[in-house]
């Protein structure tokens, strides 16, 4: 059963355009690109300039979002904590608030399923609300694909 992720980020600064971004900007392609090469990536949210930057699906303008989908748990954590992500992930203070909320979630999704960002949105939101079930749940609170019924929609969220 494939894992999807959504991962937003609160910006520093006004826009992407921003200096304070532009580190973080030069890296996009090189991640993207990595990501798409690893090991079970399926399937990754983009919009203008062949990255998410450019979409705006929350309220805040200043919310980025990153959404992909991948063959297995293991797979996404390779590319996570296993890869050149880990040192963007290191400089991310740089780039971005600090949260105060759960800023990523993971779920299990049929197979051939392409999440909506309306869904992960969604998911995000009872994450936060409720916390990590086999619905919504995160790197410290994984939920195996078996509690998920295969058939489970987003009626359970």
């Amino acid at each position: 059963m494939p894992l999807a992720q959504l991962n937003i980020s609160r910006m520093l600064a006004p826009d992407i355009n921003h200096p304070i971004m532009a580190d973080f900007v030069a890296q996009l392609d090189t991640i993207n690109k990595l990501a798409e090469s690893s090991t079970g990536f399926i399937w990754r949210l983009t919009g203008d300039g062949n990255d998410a930057t450019s979409l705006r699906p929350f309220d805040d303008e200043r919310i980025i979002v990153n959404m992909s989908v991948w063959e297995s748990l293991e797979s996404l954590q390779n590319f996570v904590f296993k890869s050149m992500h880990t040192a963007v992930m290191k400089d991310r203070k740089k780039w971005f608030e600090k949260p105060d909320q759960l800023m990523t979630v993971l779920w299990w999704i049929p197979v051939s399923h392409v999440p909506t960002v309306e869904e992960a949105k969604e998911r995000l939101e009872f994450l936060n609300t409720t916390g990590p079930g086999p619905s919504a749940f995160t790197f410290r609170e994984i939920w195996p694909e078996t509690f998920v019924n295969a058939t489970q929609s987003r009626e359970s969220v």
